[in-house]
């Protein structure tokens, strides 16, 4: 039964590629629907069993339907930042689907624009802001939405993520669960996250476009220190789950680093002149080279 449940769900991944290049919404979000609750008919505890992409750039759409069905969630309020137009991204689903209510941010104006002229937008109770958020505004920015007990916060910012992350002050939102991406170039060995910079954009800090954000155990030891188990990534190599302590059960269980790791296989490296350049695997960690990363076990700097 699992192997025909994922050879379906493979062929409808293959259908719902073609279909999210139309305008209309409406097959697309059908299939969704239909491989959301298809979930109910596996019995597996890998989250990565339930992935399927509608909206989000990889399987992150079933993780989140997976971990929505198996934890406590208060009210059903997303917030998520970094989410450029919107149109790819990892709550879009949960919003249409399953009607969720929600806050995005973005440092684009152009991109905010574009999200309030989809013609969708006036069917949800979303609404967004462009700003560029720093460990400065980030408090101020989530406590404007007067948002508590939510059931979900996603924090993808392709730079300060681990920083933010301390930053936030999570007693009133409150999520049960936290998606952060990580860099698995980094690894799953050590704790290290480039340094704060307020102004940081990843395409200008090193041509290879590779230098940002933080490795999977820095991000951990963050989410644990605000009370937060890893339960998993996603096959992707780019995503990591987090959820709060009290909530975890026999479906949603801790795990090792080890355990969660993925690491990504996708080839997004750059040459100079930004072309991209498909190097893969160690080789691009070779290409960073001699640049310095904060190390937060020892809060020193180090160099790759």
């Amino acid at each position: 039964m699992k192997k025909v449940i994922k050879m379906i769900t493979r062929m409808m991944n293959n259908f719902i590629s073609l279909l999210n290049g139309a305008n209309d919404e409406t097959p697309v979000l059908a299939i969704g629907a239909m491989l959301s609750k298809q979930q109910y008919l596996m019995n597996s505890n890998n989250i990565n069993d339930y992935e399927f992409k509608i909206f989000s750039q990889f399987g992150d759409d079933g993780i989140i339907q997976y971990l929505i069905k198996n934890v406590e969630i208060k009210n059903e309020i997303f917030i998520e930042f970094g989410v450029e137009n919107y149109l790819e991204s990892n709550t879009r689903f949960l919003m249409m689907n399953n009607n969720w209510s929600g806050f995005v941010m973005d440092g684009s104006d152009k991109a905010m624009n574009a999200l309030k002229n989809q013609n969708w937008y006036w069917r949800y109770q979303l609404t967004h802001k462009a700003v560029f958020i720093d460990k400065d505004n980030i408090n101020a920015l989530l406590d404007g939405t007067d948002y508590a007990n939510i059931g979900l916060l996603h924090i993808d910012l392709d730079g300060n993520d681990y920083h933010i992350l301390r930053e936030i002050d999570l007693s009133k939102l409150n999520p049960s669960i936290i998606i952060m991406e990580y860099n698995s170039v980094f690894g799953k060995d050590k704790k290290i996250t480039v340094p704060y910079d307020k102004n940081f954009i990843r395409a200008k800090s090193h041509f290879s476009n590779l230098f940002w954000g933080a490795s999977l155990p820095a991000l951990t030891q963050a989410a644990i220190n605000k009370g937060y188990s890893l339960v998993g990534c996603n096959l992707a190599g780019n995503n990591a789950y987090f959820v709060k302590n009290g909530l975890l059960n026999e479906k949603i269980k801790e795990l090792s680093i080890d355990e969660a790791y993925k690491e990504s296989k996708f080839r997004e490296s750059r040459n100079m002149d930004y072309s991209l350049s498909y190097i893969a695997g160690e080789e691009r960690l070779q290409m960073m080279q001699g640049l310095e990363v904060l190390n937060v076990e020892t809060n020193l700097l180090e160099k790759l």
